[in-house]
């Protein structure tokens, strides 16, 4: 059965797509921590992330650098963290997320509640 990942790498569900290429796809987290956390997964289906082949996992990590930058331009902030967790979708991914303190990376603070405007923006701006 495909996941939810594949399911919008397909287009069978929508999103807010940052980028994309042969093999991996970055989209907007629907429930950010901040604005322009970005997902970034390999369209191959593969539930852990250290199961990947070495050149697809090193591809990956290059695909979320040249995304890491944009966000980091878009929102000014002082980095961007990578962050790999997660158990509820069996698919490997990358959370992006930008950062001023290390408390704009924790978990388990309230998500953000954006618009889909605010979200299209976001993607925009992350698109050029």
């Amino acid at each position: 059965m495909a996941t939810i990942f594949s399911k919008i790498i397909a287009g069978e569900i929508p999103c807010y797509k940052v980028a994309e290429n042969e093999q991996f796809f970055a989209f907007l987290d629907i429930n950010p921590l901040q604005k322009g956390h970005t997902l970034v997964v390999p369209k191959c289906e593969t539930d852990y992330i250290f199961d990947l082949d070495d050149q697809t996992l090193a591809g990956m990590v290059l695909f979320a650098k040249q995304i890491a930058a944009k966000i980091e331009k878009m929102t000014g902030c002082k980095k961007v963290a990578m962050v790999v967790l997660g158990l509820e979708v069996p698919h490997a991914h990358i959370h992006l997320i930008p950062m001023n303190t290390e408390s704009d990376v924790d978990f388990h603070k309230e998500k953000l509640k954006l618009t889909p405007e605010e979200f299209a923006q976001i993607a925009a701006e992350l698109n050029k």
